[in-house]
Formats: C-alpha cells, sequence, structure tokens
C-alpha cells in the first residue's frame, strides 16, 4: 500500500549511529526515503548506517554532531536540505539511560540526562520545523520510553523516568503548537528492547526479568522500531499528531 511508502521523502536521524535510531534509518530507507544520519563525532556505527540505506538504492549521508549544541542541529539540517533536498520527515532517537540512586545522584548526573534526553530533542524539533513550517508540511516522530509513563519496577532511574515523561509532554505541546501549519509531532514509546546496550553480558540476568514481566514474554527487537516510525512519518498517519504510540509488548497494561 503507498499510504505507507515514504518514495520522495528526505529524512533525518538522530542517534542514527547504533541501536534503535540506526534500524529506523534504514527502515527509513526501505520505505524509500533517502536519509541523513546525524550522530556524535566518532560513533562507530554511522558509516554502516549509511552503507546499508545506500545498499538500498537509497542516498544517505553521515553527520557528525551533538543534539545539544543548537549550531550542530541547524548546521546538520542545512547539509541535508542542501545535498537530499527539502526535509519532510525527522526522527529524533539521540538519548542516554543509567541509573543511580536518587538520594545519591550527583546534580551533574542529572542534568546531563536532561540535557541529552530533553534539551537535546527540543533543539533538534526546533531546527527541523524552522525549515518545515514555512512549506507547511512535515512530520517529526520522537523516540521517547514506556518509562516516561510508568516506573519501571527495581530501576533506580528517576532522571531517566522524567526525561522521557518530559518527551512524551514536549511532542505533544509541540504537535498543538504547529497543528495548524502542517507539521506532526509524535512519539514513540519503546518497551524493553534488545538494543547493543541490552545485549551486553553483564546484564543478561537483568534481560530475563525484563523478558518475564512482559505480557508477550520478550523484549523488542529493533526491527520492531521501524513499522512504528515509518507508520507516524508516512500518509497513513495523516491525521494523528500528539500522539504517544506504546511498543512495549503490553507492559503498561499490567
Amino acid at each position: 500500500m503507498d499510504l505507507f511508502e515514504l518514495r520522495g521523502d528526505v529524512a533525518f536521524v538522530t542517534g542514527a549511529g547504533s541501536g534503535i535510531g540506526q534500524r529506523i534509518a534504514v527502515g527509513l530507507a526501505e520505505a524509500g526515503a533517502d536519509v541523513a544520519c546525524l550522530d556524535l563525532v566518532g560513533s562507530a556505527g554511522l558509516s554502516s548506517t549509511v552503507e546499508r540505506i545506500q545498499a538500498l538504492g537509497r542516498r544517505a549521508f553521515a553527520l557528525e554532531g551533538n543534539v545539544t549544541r543548537a549550531e550542530d542541529v541547524q548546521a546538520a539540517v542545512a547539509a541535508t536540505e542542501k545535498d537530499l533536498g527539502a526535509l519532510t520527515v525527522a526522527v529524533n532517537c539521540a538519548g542516554i539511560a543509567n541509573a543511580t540512586a536518587a538520594e545519591d545522584m550527583p546534580i551533574e548526573q542529572w542534568q546531563r540526562m536532561m540535557q541529552i534526553n530533553v534539551e537535546g530533542v527540543f533543539l533538534s524539533c526546533q531546527a527541523q520545523a524552522r525549515v518545515m513550517l514555512p512549506r507547511r508540511r512535515g512530520s517529526i516522530v520522537n523516540i521517547a520510553s514506556m518509562s516516561g509513563s510508568i516506573v519501571n519496577r527495581g530501576l533506580l532511574q528517576a532522571h531517566y523516568n522524567s526525561s522521557k515523561a518530559a518527551v512524551i509532554h514536549l511532542s505533544k505541546s509541540l504537535a498543538m503548537e504547529w497543528s495548524d501549519r502542517g507539521l506532526r509531532v509524535n512519539s514513540i514509546s519503546p518497551g524493553y528492547t534488545m538494543t547493543p546496550m541490552n545485549a551486553r553480558p553483564e546484564v543478561a540476568e537483568q534481560c530475563k526479568i525484563f523478558e518475564r514481566d512482559t505480557p508477550l514474554g520478550r523484549m523488542a527487537t529493533v526491527d520492531e522500531m521501524v513499522g512504528p516510525a515509518v507508520f507516524l512519518s508516512s500518509k497513513a498517519a495523516s491525521f494523528c499528531t500528539g500522539v504517544d504510540l506504546i511498543v512495549d509488548g503490553g507492559f503498561v497494561c499490567w
């Protein structure tokens, strides 16, 4: 169905060097989009993302920058429009996660989490909207987490949970602010997902608990985040804005 095709679209993905961001960047290309891929300087997987997209016959190039620096994101968006054309789709995946007991957490750890996960998303949306709004066309999808809606049992991550709740509400707020100018903004809230971070041997026992506590009995694969991202970016979601699409294997239903 051409409702889900992104042929003719130009996409911009942050955090495209690994995990969910990398897979979504490739997934947008599989749906037909050309993709600009942004990640930190020295990101080991960024060139692989670009190669995988180009192997599909789509245009792609790597961009290095920090989403917490407005000038980096603005320059990356400008480079995207120069090399690929008018930006129509953006997916903001850049983010971090860690855990510390709230009473012991240094303020610097709290601030870094908020700077990357919230301020980085805002600055990305701002730069993307500045080129999309005058054309009255575009879709932005921000990657949040089910941890923005629930508190994960046994995980000491008040800062992370708070940051992802902020991403969800930021997305809704921007969706309403830009709704009359042709720009849709939505978020995706993944549940426990088998990213490289969760594939480490030292967290194997923790992952067994994640699987046990998820109604579908397993963690998501990164492949399972592609469909939701393509849907929200495509014509199939043309009447969807301000939506937080929870992709968690039923976890929040318990």
